[in-house]
């Protein structure tokens, strides 16, 4: 198993538009953060989990060239914005599997209604095949790597997150309910919401993450859609061991 991380800001990305805190003037390439999303490799299988509003961005500097299905957390901008820009690779790979909970399907039905429902002539259109998955429901993409998908709440939202075997990653939540913590147990590898050091109501913050951090007891765990007030190498030393800080670029193997 292989996870890359492709973006690992906030809404806004870091650096943030018009500002000059000390995290956006950085020189350190960790703090310079893309719309969240992640690359996970496994038994010759190529998954992205979400196509952000950066997703080209992304896919030019991973230099992706294979994807075999696309895995929706939910549809808030910087997460689903990106999903016209695998036209390049229905060229050559044809249509590709979309996976996402009933709720987002009717999101992404809605912001992508030309796809659905073809009314111009020219111009390429992405071509998907859409999936709906349920809490619970585990599947497999190629023989061995196999997804479960598990609901979180980011605020009163309920948002997929995703098991790919022995790794887990969650991002956009307040609270994971009893289940889906239940589901968290023995990871390897948990990749976590954090947002920034003070509280927000519909993500985690550093203390409240780490919490279910001391809970799940992963093997190792990391920290992802930060917004700007996380500088990377002041406040990585703030982080217990065993738990770091992602950045985008940051390669994960088992």
């Amino acid at each position: 198993m292989k996870l890359t991380f492709l973006g690992t800001g906030t809404s806004t990305g870091v650096p943030s538009i018009g500002c000059e805190c000390e995290t956006c003037v950085s020189d350190d390439p960790r703090d310079k953060r893309l719309r969240v999303s992640v690359i996970v490799e496994h038994g010759g299988r190529t998954v992205l989990v979400d196509t952000s509003s950066d997703f080209r961005q992304q896919a030019l500097r991973f230099g992706l060239k294979q994807l075999d299905a696309v895995l929706v957390t939910h549809c808030h901008a910087d997460h689903i914005f990106g999903l016209d820009d695998i036209r390049p690779l229905n060229f050559r790979f044809g249509a590709l599997g979309v996976y996402a909970n009933e709720r987002a399907w009717v999101d992404i039905k809605r912001i992508f209604k030309y796809i659905f429902e073809p009314s111009h002539f020219g111009g390429g259109l992405p071509q998907v095949i859409p999936n709906v998955v349920t809490p619970g429901a585990s599947f497999c993409i190629g023989s061995d790597l196999e997804v479960t998908p598990l609901e979180v709440i980011h605020g009163r939202l309920p948002v997929m997150a995703y098991r790919f075997n022995d790794f887990a990653y969650l991002t956009d939540l307040s609270e994971i309910p009893p289940p889906t913590m239940n589901a968290l147990r023995d990871l390897d590898v948990l990749v976590l919401d954090c947002l920034r050091f003070r509280e927000h109501p519909t993500h985690l913050w550093v203390d409240k993450a780490l919490e279910y951090v001391e809970e799940l007891k992963p093997k190792r765990t990391f920290f992802t859609h930060m917004a700007h007030d996380i500088k990377h190498e002041r406040d990585s030393a703030r982080l217990p061991e065993g738990v770091e800080f992602a950045y985008d670029g940051l390669t994960i193997s088992d």
